[in-house]
């Protein structure tokens, strides 16, 4: 998903889980299987350019948050 977001490929190292290559659409183009050593090499493209979620993040949700909470202080104020 983080992949999906930002546009990018994701290149995920670690020492005991699962080594991959994740393209800007999410699906995993090369990997090494899970605790087995190897070493993973592939070519990544390079990307330019920003999502709409780069750009404005998480503020739909947080403005919706606070109508809520909002819409909630006035109801309990109106009781």
């Amino acid at each position: 998903m983080r992949a999906i977001e930002m546009g990018k490929p994701l290149l995920r190292g670690t020492n005991n889980g699962v080594t991959a290559v994740v393209d800007p659409y999410g699906r995993i183009t090369d990997a090494l299987p899970q605790f087995e050593t190897g070493v993973l090499v592939t070519n990544v493209a390079l990307y330019k350019g920003e999502t709409w979620f780069r750009k404005i993040g998480q503020l739909p949700l947080l403005i919706l948050c606070g109508f809520m909470l909002l819409m909630g202080i006035a109801n309990y104020l109106r009781k």
